[in-house]
């Protein structure tokens, strides 16, 4: 058998973050349990290939149940919190590399209620001339007269 996609120790800080399964009072077919179903998210993810062409084999269910998932726990915000707390346990054992980090606004929000810049007044009173399209005006004029 191949590399787990999910090992036990990736998935024990994992699964407190993924929110519990629906009741299902009248039944209907189990789900795929969320490790089997994060393995096919990570499939997809890593290979390039369309949801619908997942393995049956590896059983994660179909790539429409990795998918679901999927968009389920974005809007439940899994990825963020899953985000927050990777970083704070790399940051407690000092394994951040800050001097590779970037930051920019779509990363970090801007802080409220800073001082606004004045805006930039214009510089010129209009648009300047087209220089080229006047030389050529004048110099058709020149010819025919």
């Amino acid at each position: 058998m191949g590399k787990q996609l999910v090992p036990d120790e990736l998935w024990q800080r994992i699964a407190p973050l993924i929110p519990a399964d629906p009741s299902r009072p009248r039944g209907g077919r189990p789900r795929v349990p969320a490790r089997n179903a994060l393995a096919g998210i990570i499939f997809v993810l890593r290979t390039g290939i369309p949801w619908e062409l997942l393995p049956q084999e590896m059983g994660c269910g179909s790539g429409m149940t990795c998918w679901r998932r999927l968009r389920d726990w974005n809007e439940a915000g899994v990825w963020p919190q899953l985000h927050q707390a990777l970083l704070d346990e790399l940051g407690r054992a000092d394994r951040i590399s800050w001097n590779r980090a970037a930051l920019d606004s779509a990363s970090v929000p801007a802080k409220r209620g800073a001082r606004r810049l004045d805006r930039t007044r214009p510089t010129a009173a209009k648009q300047a001339a087209n220089t080229t399209f006047l030389s050529m005006r004048q110099g058709f004029h020149s010819r025919s007269n």
